[in-house]
């Protein structure tokens, strides 16, 4: 029996420059700064917008500020973390996401001056858009092969 996943429901980056962040994923995805509990530590929830920059759904994702180092409430909370010496979960490569919109995000990308680098999946045709955020996290967009053929025959 399995255990029930029924998916990803966030990713946690913690952020020594927050604003850097934060603004990453604003200008790359879209995403739109929403609710967020009353943690005991500084951060941002990051959420899909509703085409009117407001939230909708759930958080995609949290945003932890470390500015400081020092922060009990986040270390009574989540723990202790080495950022200097790059320590984090273990050996996390990349957060894969399924997006739409290609044509758009390399227009958005080349505009905030964003580096990105693009592959398509060999026989089931998925074009995967990579960039890093500033904390060094790889993010995989993946889009449905329909949309990249037709982004192409468009001369996107």
């Amino acid at each position: 029996m399995g255990a029930g996943i029924g998916g990803i429901d966030h990713y946690s980056i913690r952020a020594q420059d927050m604003g850097a962040v934060v603004s990453f994923y604003e200008k790359t995805l879209k995403l739109v700064i929403g609710p967020r509990p009353p943690f005991d530590f500084p951060g941002a929830w990051l959420y899909r917008s509703d085409g009117n920059g407001q939230p909708t759904g759930s958080a995609l994702v949290h945003v932890i500020d470390v500015v400081g180092g020092a922060n009990a409430g986040l270390h009574d909370y989540l723990g202790e973390r080495d950022l200097a010496g790059g320590g984090g979960t273990g050996a996390l490569d990349h957060i894969a996401l399924r997006v739409e919109g290609l044509a758009e995000l390399r227009q958005r990308l080349a505009q905030h001056g964003i580096p990105f680098r693009e592959r398509t999946v060999p026989l089931i045709g998925v074009h995967q858009v990579f960039l890093v955020d500033p904390c060094g996290v790889t993010i995989e967009l993946n889009f449905d092969g329909a949309e990249t053929a037709a982004s192409l025959s468009n001369g996107a």
